[in-house]
């Protein structure tokens, strides 16, 4: 008596293989598309706000992360009191102790992709370490030197 002999779908195997690799790279591509949404509409407020606005700069947000702030909460006098000196590690909210996923983009590629999560933060935490609200280019600045994180 012989045994059927069974075929698998190699393609199948090979297809699905090809799909569990490409999906983080589609996951990634999504996520750059939406943070460029949100700096292309940071981008028209800051023309707005200055004609001469010329585009973001990676300088200029670490500027805005690493400057000791007067005006804000004396428990976060910069960006760092929470995010530490090295935005790619682990922070810790100085008033409450809770952690905080890394800020850099290269460890937390969802980080500033949800328009309505970055108009949260920014709009608390700019009040807390500044004292007042963060500009539309001080946004786009810290958000372009992250993604470069």
């Amino acid at each position: 008596m012989s045994v059927p002999s069974v075929r698998l779908p190699t393609l199948s195997l090979a297809a699905g293989l090809g799909l569990a690799v490409l999906a983080p790279v589609s996951a990634q591509a999504d996520a750059a598309a939406d943070r460029q949404a949100i700096l292309d509409a940071l981008a028209e407020e800051a023309r707005a706000a200055d004609p001469a606005f010329s585009g973001f700069s990676a300088a200029g947000g670490e500027t805005v992360f690493r400057t000791e702030w007067a005006g804000g909460d004396e428990r976060t006098p910069s960006c760092t009191a929470c995010h530490t000196q090295d935005p790619t590690a682990m922070g810790r909210n100085a008033k409450t102790g809770r952690p905080i996923e890394p800020v850099a983009v290269s460890v937390n590629p969802d980080r500033f992709t949800d328009p309505d999560e970055v108009a949260k933060q920014f709009r608390r935490d700019c009040e807390a370490v500044m004292g007042r609200a963060c500009t539309a280019q001080e946004k786009g600045d810290y958000i372009t030197f992250m993604a470069e994180q």
